[in-house]
């Protein structure tokens, strides 16, 4: 029986096992909404700006590890995805975008809403496609998703032509995809997974850094495992937090910039680093003429790309890290690293993670302390991108497994919003609390619409100091105090939650914050918490430009560490 293309491409969703689709619809794609109705199993999610749906579909992609699915329309429609698109793309999370395009007879001669989206999105696309030809859509619809979601996950874009949206043809799903340049090296190399054993035997000072490359694979108790059985210390990277329980003993915290002084001082001083699943960017390690001078390097990573990139590694081994680490588990041995994690628990000493200054202000690391204690930890947090993610990042104790939602890479303001509500409509049974900066809520602000439309039960938190802060904070240590252009008039936010229907507190001082939280987790639907915090409170320690991670600056000290600032 023959179909539209509009039909093949919703059946073709749904032998993938999509069910939801976050979009906006425009003329480039009415051929494909006009069908929706046709496949109720596929649920259609208004967002208010393209780019929301973007981080929806993104935030679901993460918290569920399957793909998530946006889709816009020709033009404007598709330029709203690119942020969410790049976003998705630097941080590994599998996406599939659905384009719209002008009929192909106009194509190339600048029609209305017309835009080489394919051209666009090149560098930031594992892959796309341009489907000129309605019996090619079921096939590229495939190969879509199955470049998305294996590998090193990433997004894809499928730009269709309206017409081809509606011309006819026989519906034939393929059965699996038949693409000889695309190769997936999942087993690590034998020989190289024995020298990577071999130098961690021989260690005396490891440490482990595990990124997001652990959560994408779910290799939680692999890593463990490795942890334990050779007693080396974890730090992780900003994205590979939730990759390992964050109350065990073992877990020095986060690395690089804003990262914890223990989990640098160790990685400093480590004669042997076992990178797993991340990517040395530069927030991590700081000025990499500095990084870990004394440290052998142990690289596993699914994409051979980003091994010997930015840091030169001894023993790669290119694979999946869940199969890399099993493999290499069976043959490592129980080790007690006595000395080293004495002078580890003493950096802790010296370097507190969680200390909370006492006084009347009402501080952000607080509140957020305050969160972990009302959910114990049994929640999934998403935020922005700024101070408020670095509050979030440093002070809720992550238990659960990929229990921290954040944009690493791109860091794009505004994809806390649309991001939470894409997790919790992928995990609904789930808490999920969004901590917002005010800067960046208000980028995206617009989806309190699509929160309460849909009944999506988020718990806001706005972080309000009334600044563009880790921008205002760089000004503060390093731009001699000139505020320019990070001051902010703001809203009356809980007015605002409540013109869209959602109930929401102000808090001002700090015997507000438990109730505030609490009336919060009580409500069954959504319900904003306006936090009034202290407007120049800075983000400590952080490790300046150009330093190595052992030079940070840490609170209320004029020097970092090892000369003047």
């Amino acid at each position: 029986m023959k179909k539209t293309g509009a039909q093949i491409l919703c059946e073709s969703l749904i032998k993938e096992g999509v069910e939801v689709i976050f979009g906006i619809l425009g003329g480039a794609v009415l051929p494909i909404y006009d069908t929706f109705p046709q496949y109720p199993q596929l649920r259609h999610i208004l967002v208010r700006h393209e780019q929301g749906a973007a981080h929806a579909a993104d935030g679901y992609a993460r918290a569920t590890h399957k793909a998530g699915v946006c889709i816009a329309t020709s033009g404007p429609g598709a330029t709203n995805l690119v942020t969410g698109i790049a976003c998705a793309y630097m941080d590994s999370a599998p996406m599939v975008a659905i384009t719209g395009q002008v009929p192909r007879s106009v194509i190339g001669k600048d029609a209305f809403q017309e835009t080489d989206i394919t051209g666009i999105t090149i560098p930031i696309t594992k892959h796309n496609y341009l489907v000129t030809d309605v019996a090619e859509l079921a096939k590229t619809v495939k190969e879509a998703f199955y470049i998305a979601q294996t590998g090193r996950p990433g997004p894809v874009l499928i730009d269709i032509p309206r017409d081809v949206q509606q011309e006819t043809t026989e519906f034939i799903y393929p059965d699996k995809v038949d693409l000889p340049g695309y190769k997936i090296i999942s087993r690590g190399h034998p020989a190289q997974i024995k020298k990577a054993a071999k130098l961690i035997n021989e260690a005396e000072q490891p440490v482990i850094i595990a990124g997001r490359g652990v959560i994408i694979s779910q290799a939680y108790d692999e890593l463990r495992e490795l942890a334990e059985e050779a007693q080396i210390p974890v730090v992780h990277t900003l994205l590979g937090i939730s990759s390992f329980p964050g109350n065990h003993i073992l877990n020095l915290g986060m690395l690089g910039m804003h990262g914890t002084g223990s989990a640098n001082m160790a990685v400093q001083n480590a004669d042997l680093i076992i990178a797993i699943g991340m990517r040395f960017d530069d927030r991590a390690t700081g000025n990499t003429k500095y990084f870990a001078p004394n440290a052998r390097v142990i690289h596993i990573d699914i994409d051979p790309a980003e091994i010997g990139k930015n840091v030169l590694t001894e023993v790669p081994v290119v694979g999946d890290i869940k199969s890399v680490l099993t493999a290499m588990n069976s043959q490592i041995e129980r080790r007690e690293h006595v000395a080293w994690l004495s002078q580890i628990e003493q950096w802790s000493y010296e370097y507190p993670s969680q200390e909370i200054r006492e006084g009347e202000e009402l501080l952000p690391q607080y509140i957020v302390q305050q969160i972990y204690d009302a959910t114990q930890g049994d929640a999934l947090v998403v935020t922005g991108v700024g101070q408020n993610q670095m509050w979030a990042a440093r002070y809720f104790t992550y238990i659960k497994p990929n229990s921290l939602i954040s944009a690493g890479g791109l860091g794009p303001m505004g994809f806390e919003l649309p991001a939470a509500m894409g997790v919790k409509v992928g995990c609904p049974e789930e808490v999920v609390w969004c901590i917002a900066g005010d800067g960046g809520f208000q980028m995206t602000i617009q989806e309190l619409a699509t929160i309460t439309q849909e009944r999506i039960a988020v718990k806001i938190a706005i972080m309000n100091n009334g600044y563009l802060g880790m921008v205002r904070q760089w000004q503060e240590l390093f731009y001699g105090r000139r505020y320019v252009d990070t001051k902010l008039w703001n809203p009356d936010f809980v007015k605002i939650a409540e013109a869209y229907d959602i109930p929401g507190v102000r808090v001002k001082r700090r015997e507000e914050v438990i109730p505030a939280i609490q009336k919060a987790m009580e409500y069954p639907g959504a319900f904003l918490i306006d936090f009034l915090i202290e407007p120049e409170e800075n983000v400590y320690p952080i490790v300046p430009p150009g330093e190595s991670l052992a030079r940070f600056l840490e609170l209320s000290k004029p020097e970092v560490r090892g000369g003047k600032l």
